[in-house]
C-alpha cells in the first residue's frame, strides 16, 4: 500500500527536478524575449500560425512584411523554440565575425542523416580540427587541377542545351546546370563521375533528387519536421533508401581508393604512378586523397570520419552552384546589354576558337563575367538563410540574447534592402567594381557565402565553376529568357534557394 501511493508522487517529483534545469532556461527565454519586437506568439504553437496555410514561396514576403512592421530584429517563436531574425549589420558582425558562436541553428537538423558530423554541422571544436586540414584542399594549386574536370562537363551542357532546345524550343536551364554541377562535384571530390548528365536516371542521380524532396518537404510540412512523427512515414523510408545508395556510393569509393594508396606506398615511384593510372583517366582526388592523408590527434581519419566530408562537399558543391548559374542566365538573359559585355569578355579572353579549353588563367581574366556572377548572388544568394545558435546568455550590441537562441540571418533580405544597396531590385553588376569600402557598406551586408571564420571554405572552387559554365555556354549561344520578364519569378525559402516554377529559356547559335 504504502509503494501504491507513494512511488508515483517519487516519480513526479523526480521528473520534475529532471526537467527544472529545461524549465528554467525557457522561462529566461521568455522573460528577455520581452524586450524584442515581434508578432504576438500563441499559446503553444507560438508564431507557427502566421505560417498556417501559406505557400513556400509566400514565406520570404510574410517575412519581409514583419520586419517593415517591427524593424531589423524580430523575435519568433515556434512551439518552445525561441528565433530572433536579424538584419543588422553590426549585429551580424558580432555573430558571424567571431568564433563565439559557430554551432548552427535548428534548421540544419534535417541535413543529419546525410552529412552526420561533416564541416557544415559539426561543433566547434570538431569543426576547428576539421577546417584546418582541410583548407589547403582549396589551394589555387590544387584548384587549378579542376578546370580541365569544369570544362568537360560545361561542354557536355552545351551540347544537351542544344538538343534539348531542337526538341521543344525551349529548356529547363536549372534542371540542366543541376546535372552538370552533379558531375562536377562527383569527380572533384571523389574522383570518380557518375554521368549524370548522359545517364539522368542512374541510381546515385535519382538518390541525390530524392533527398532535395526531402529537405524540401520537412522544412514546410508540420508532420515531418518533428523526428518523432517523422520516422513513422513513407518519405523517411524513401530517405533511407537514398541514403544507403548515396552512403554506400562514396563509402565504396573511400575503401578503393585507401587500398590503392596503401598500395602505392609498397611500389616504387614508377609502379605507384601506374597504381594511380588504374584509378582512372586523370582522375582529381584532392579533397579525398587530403582526407586520407590526414591525421587529427596523432591518428588518421576513419572512413565515417572521411565520409561526413566527401558527403559535406556533394551537398555544398552541387544544388548550391546549380542555383547561382541558372540565376545568373535569368539576369543575363534579362540584361541583354550585360550578356553582350560578357560574350565580348569571354571572346577577347578566350579568342573565337571554340574548342580552345578555358584555363585557369582564362578565367582570372574574366573580370565582368565575375562583376555579374557577384550581382546575381546578392539578388538570389544560393544560400537564402543562414543560421546560429546562441549557446549561452550575452550581450551584442546593447541587446541580450538567451541561451538556446537561434538565429536566422538572411542573405537574401539583406541583398534587397534599399539602405545597403542603392536601387537594390536593379541589376547592375559595375557596383561590385571597386569592391566593398568600409566606410560606405558593412562586409556583413553582403555574405552569400557566409563571413568570417565560418564561411564557405569553397567559394573559390564556385567561382571558378561557375565563370566555366557561364564562359562556355556564352561562347556557344544567345541566351534568352522565355518567362514573364515583367514580373520576377516566384522564389522557395528552401536550404538552397529556387523558383517555384522552372526557369524556361530559349537558346540562339552565335555565329562568329
Amino acid at each position: 500500500m504504502f509503494f501504491a501511493v507513494y512511488l508515483p508522487v517519487t516519480l513526479l517529483v523526480v521528473l520534475f527536478f529532471a526537467c527544472l534545469p529545461g524549465l528554467r532556461q525557457y522561462l529566461r527565454r521568455w522573460q528577455l524575449s520581452q524586450k524584442f519586437q515581434g508578432p504576438p506568439p500563441w499559446p503553444i504553437l507560438g508564431n507557427a500560425y502566421l505560417f498556417f496555410g501559406c505557400r513556400p514561396e509566400d514565406v520570404f514576403n510574410i517575412i519581409k512584411s514583419i520586419m517593415i512592421k517591427y524593424g531589423d530584429t524580430i523575435k519568433f517563436w515556434f512551439g518552445l523554440e525561441f528565433t530572433l531574425y536579424m538584419a543588422n549589420t553590426k549585429d551580424l558582425e558580432a555573430i558571424l565575425g567571431t568564433t563565439n558562436w559557430l554551432v548552427k541553428s535548428y534548421e540544419y537538423r534535417f541535413l543529419d542523416n546525410w552529412l552526420c558530423e561533416g564541416l557544415l554541422l559539426s561543433k566547434p571544436t570538431k569543426w576547428f580540427k576539421r577546417r584546418k586540414i582541410l583548407t589547403p584542399a582549396f589551394h589555387f594549386k590544387i584548384l587549378e587541377q579542376f578546370i580541365e574536370s569544369f570544362d568537360k562537363n560545361s561542354r557536355v551542357l552545351v551540347t544537351n542545351m542544344n538538343e534539348a532546345a531542337q526538341h521543344d524550343g525551349m529548356l529547363n536551364m536549372g534542371q540542366w546546370t543541376n546535372l552538370t554541377t552533379l558531375d562536377i562535384i562527383c569527380e572533384s571530390a571523389m574522383g570518380v563521375s557518375v554521368n549524370a548528365q548522359t545517364n539522368a536516371d542512374s541510381e546515385y542521380v535519382r538518390a541525390v533528387k530524392t533527398i532535395a524532396m526531402v529537405l524540401h518537404k520537412r522544412m514546410f510540412d508540420i508532420i515531418y519536421r518533428f523526428n518523432l512523427t517523422y520516422r513513422l512515414t513513407k518519405l523517411a523510408r524513401e530517405e533511407k533508401k537514398a541514403l544507403a545508395v548515396l552512403h554506400g556510393f562514396t563509402e565504396k569509393v573511400i575503401i578503393q581508393r585507401r587500398e590503392e594508396l596503401l598500395k602505392a606506398q609498397q611500389q616504387t615511384e614508377d609502379q605507384s604512378t601506374n597504381a594511380d593510372a588504374d584509378v582512372g583517366s586523370k582522375r582529381k582526388m584532392a579533397f579525398l586523397d587530403i582526407l586520407l592523408q590526414s591525421e587529427i590527434d596523432g591518428k588518421p581519419l576513419s572512413n565515417l570520419d572521411i565520409r561526413e566530408e566527401v558527403d559535406t562537399f556533394m551537398f555544398e558543391g552541387h544544388d548550391t552552384t546549380s542555383s547561382a548559374i541558372t540565376f545568373c542566365f535569368y539576369n543575363l538573359a534579362l540584361n541583354p546589354e550585360c550578356q553582350r559585355k560578357c560574350f565580348e569578355e569571354v571572346i577577347q579572353v578566350l579568342g573565337k576558337d571554340k574548342s580552345k579549353p578555358v584555363t585557369f588563367e582564362d578565367l582570372n581574366n574574366l573580370h565582368y563575367v565575375e562583376l555579374c556572377i557577384k550581382e546575381t548572388l546578392r539578388l538570389f544568394p544560393s544560400v537564402p538563410l543562414l543560421g546560429r545558435k546562441i549557446t549561452e546568455e550575452c550581450e551584442i550590441n546593447g541587446k541580450i540574447i538567451p541561451a538556446g537562441t537561434n538565429i536566422g540571418i538572411s542573405p537574401l533580405q539583406l541583398g534587397r534592402m534599399e539602405e545597403l544597396f542603392p536601387e537594390p531590385n536593379v541589376f547592375k553588376p559595375e557596383r561590385f567594381e571597386a569592391g566593398f569600402s568600409s566606410e560606405k557598406v558593412s562586409p556583413y551586408a553582403y555574405i552569400p557565402f557566409s563571413a568570417g571564420p565560418r564561411n564557405c571554405i569553397g567559394q573559390k572552387f564556385a567561382m571558378l565553376e561557375i565563370k566555366t559554365v557561364l564562359a562556355n555556354v556564352l561562347r556557344h549561344y544567345e541566351v534568352d529568357y522565355a518567362g514573364n520578364k515583367d514580373e520576377e519569378p516566384l522564389l522557395i525559402a528552401e536550404l538552397i534557394l529556387r523558383t517555384k516554377d522552372p526557369l524556361m529559356f530559349k537558346i540562339k547559335p552565335r555565329v562568329y
